[in-house]
């Protein structure tokens, strides 16, 4: 057994391996069409929000902008500084953009998931998912992958030779384990509800019967509190704005990118708004159901492709609308909000669901359990409250250093 998919479940002939050649090809072709048109949609968005046209001269509605300023990358001349590491500085454009591809291999697109369907389709004979892998450590991949991406970030800083590229990738590399924290205890919330590290097998559990007209998705299963600390932590690991302190162009030029030019630019903007159509896909894969909604008319994996189209732009749009009109924040702001808030609650919620979940295995007073856990729960932020403010004013006292 390869993976989870069916696919790759009996012998692995000829066919098997063009179908999965064809299944690379084709997100390999979505993900670049899908950034071409992020940058568009993103830049018209933000354009609307601040009374500007946004582009509009490069194809109907300036669709094509992205494509004018791709080939332009392209011509441009590709500079290399005197005192940079050359191979390293060659290699680190290519450790940002890759991890977003492989990310997105985990992702269910479509697939059937109505009516108690397990999300199969048949491409030419042969039963599959509408992904590229379902590996059974799926989400721990997608944790890697993401991780591994800020060392792109941070070889571009360190092997620019130059203090400002420097000084945004050590900006980076700090901002990055404060929100891979939470962002990874926020995930094994959702791991912890549904039993399994496979993100079609997440999918296929949020696919079942909800309470009325409340679906089952992991956002109601796991209290909300899980979902908000992975949206705004996502943010953070983006390196996207209100967090785009790596790149503050106020005070670092342009970041741990200013000695790049060319297409090894290209690459890092390429990979910037490619990571961010892989994290609003993974948001709605882990939290909102991903491909699963009800058929209404014709083949049900159309629809599933629908509804997780829908989902994924819907927070595409919200990725945008935060870039709009939320500004940037301090740099121990984003700390503080790392350590002090988002950290603490995400420990303390995931034990609260651990607790629920012994209680329901052990058939115990599961209000007793919600109450001493919560009673726990204040105990602690209050600790924490208290600590806080006790090295608050040791350091305005002149105790601290």
């Amino acid at each position: 057994m390869l993976g989870g998919d069916p696919l790759l479940a009996g012998n692995v002939d000829l066919a098997v391996v063009l179908i999965v050649l064809l299944k690379v090809v084709v997100v390999f072709v979505f993900l670049l069409v899908a950034t071409m048109l992020m940058v568009w949609f993103e830049r018209k968005v933000i354009g609307d929000m601040q009374n500007r046209i946004g582009p509009a001269l490069a194809g109907p509605f300036g669709i094509l902008q992205t494509l004018a300023d791709g080939m332009k990358f392209f011509f441009k001349e590709d500079l290399i500084p005197d005192r940079a590491e050359r191979r390293v500085f060659i290699l680190a454009p290519l450790l940002s953009v890759v991890p977003a591809f492989l990310l997105f291999s985990i992702v269910p697109v479509g697939g059937d998931f109505s009516d108690g369907g397990n999300g199969t389709v048949e491409i030419f004979g042969h039963e599959t998912f509408l992904q590229l892998a379902d590996p059974p450590i799926g989400i721990l991949f997608a944790l890697a992958m993401s991780s591994i991406a800020v060392y792109g970030v941070m070889l571009a800083g360190w092997s620019s030779g130059s203090k400002y590229p420097l000084l945004g990738s050590v900006r980076a590399s700090a901002q990055m384990v404060s929100y891979e924290a939470s962002l990874g205890l926020a995930v094994a919330a959702v791991v912890l509800v549904s039993g399994s590290l496979s993100t079609h097998d997440i999918v296929a559990e949020q696919a079942g019967a909800g309470w009325g007209f409340i679906p089952n998705w992991n956002i109601v299963l796991t209290g909300l509190i899980p979902f908000i600390v992975f949206f705004i932590a996502s943010q953070a690991e983006l390196n996207r704005p209100p967090f785009d302190l790596v790149e503050a162009e106020q005070e670092l030029v342009g970041g741990y990118n200013t000695e790049y030019s060319s297409i090894r630019f290209a690459l890092f903007f390429l990979a910037e708004f490619m990571n961010s159509i892989t994290m609003a896909a993974i948001i709605v894969t882990l939290f909102l159901g991903g491909p699963a909604g009800p058929a209404v008319v014709g083949p049900g994996w159309l629809w599933g492709i629908i509804w997780f189209a829908v989902k994924t732009i819907f927070f595409l749009f919200c990725f945008v609308w935060v870039r709009a009109t939320v500004p940037r924040v301090r740099y121990d702001q984003l700390m503080d909000l790392g350590w002090k808030l988002l950290i603490p609650l995400s420990i303390g919620w995931f034990l609260l669901i651990a607790g629920i979940q012994v209680a329901s295995d052990q058939s115990w007073n599961a209000l007793a359990v919600i109450a001493g856990s919560v009673a726990i729960f204040l105990v602690g932020y209050g600790l924490l409250r208290l600590a806080l403010a006790t090295s608050r004013q040791r350091r305005l006292e002149g105790v601290v250093e």
